[in-house]
């Protein structure tokens, strides 16, 4: 399978064997993750493999995913990390104030998301499973207790990585209509969602496990009838950062 019939074909595994993955398949999947762009060659991000168990059982519990967290063969927190630019400029003298901004935080997020999906489609490419586990922001405090994390980081997502006992179909995507436009912006095709919605519920009813009614306008509107982690960003001014 080339590489482009591997991403149409991801789909997140939330079933996996639990044999742990080999130190080579880790090195394989590190490199990879390692290989990933940089904006000026930062490489503002930090991975940590979480081997030892109570700390994975208890950021298992943390993200509300303990089935597949405790049972895949690695386990990553991948981090945003603007520690070793701090450790520079302080044994140099020079001001913090260029990397507490937003825009060097976004550098670091930026970063961060392309080793992990580089990782994601690399351990794809051995036929292995993977899931993003976002849930470790539902206690970031705890999470950088656990990990030890200094000032200037930020732990954005796990991955989950494992030989799968089952996947799921791939979910329909939005049409691409809904998704790219020419030099502009395009409010009325990116908002038109009548046919997109139509896929969603028949995928939905169809799926061979936990199948519901629902379309996706109306799984966004759940999602977002509420705000989600409202302490995220008094975290990340405490790690540092000033959002300005």
């Amino acid at each position: 399978m080339n590489v482009i019939d591997l991403m149409n074909h991801h789909v997140s595994v939330r079933n996996f064997k639990g044999e742990p993955l080999s130190e080579k398949t880790k090195q394989k999947l590190l490199i990879a993750a390692h290989a990933g762009s940089s904006s000026n060659f930062v490489q503002a991000t930090s991975i940590i493999e979480i081997t030892d168990e109570q700390i994975r059982n208890e950021i298992a519990e943390i993200s509300q995913s303990a089935a597949y967290v405790k049972q895949s063969g690695a386990f990553y927190i991948f981090i945003a990390d603007l520690y070793r630019q701090a450790t520079l400029l302080e044994a140099h003298h020079q001001s913090l104030a260029p990397i507490k901004n937003m825009e060097s935080l976004l550098v670091g997020v930026v970063d961060t998301t392309i080793a992990a999906e580089n990782m994601a489609v690399a351990a794809e490419s051995l036929e292995l499973g993977i899931c993003y586990i976002g849930g470790i922001r539902n206690d970031l405090s705890r999470i950088k207790e656990l990990l030890h994390l200094p000032k200037y980081t930020l732990p954005l997502f796990g991955l989950t990585i494992g030989e799968p006992i089952t996947k799921n179909g791939v979910k329909p995507r939005l049409p691409l209509k809904n998704f790219v436009s020419e030099n502009q912006y395009n409010p009325d095709e990116f908002t038109d969602l009548k046919q997109y919605d139509q896929v969603m519920e028949n995928y939905y009813l169809n799926r061979p496990s936990h199948p519901k009614k629902m379309d996706w306008s109306t799984s966004q509107l759940k999602f977002f009838a509420d705000v989600k982690r409202p302490e995220v960003a008094d975290f990340i001014q405490k790690q540092g950062f000033t959002l300005k």
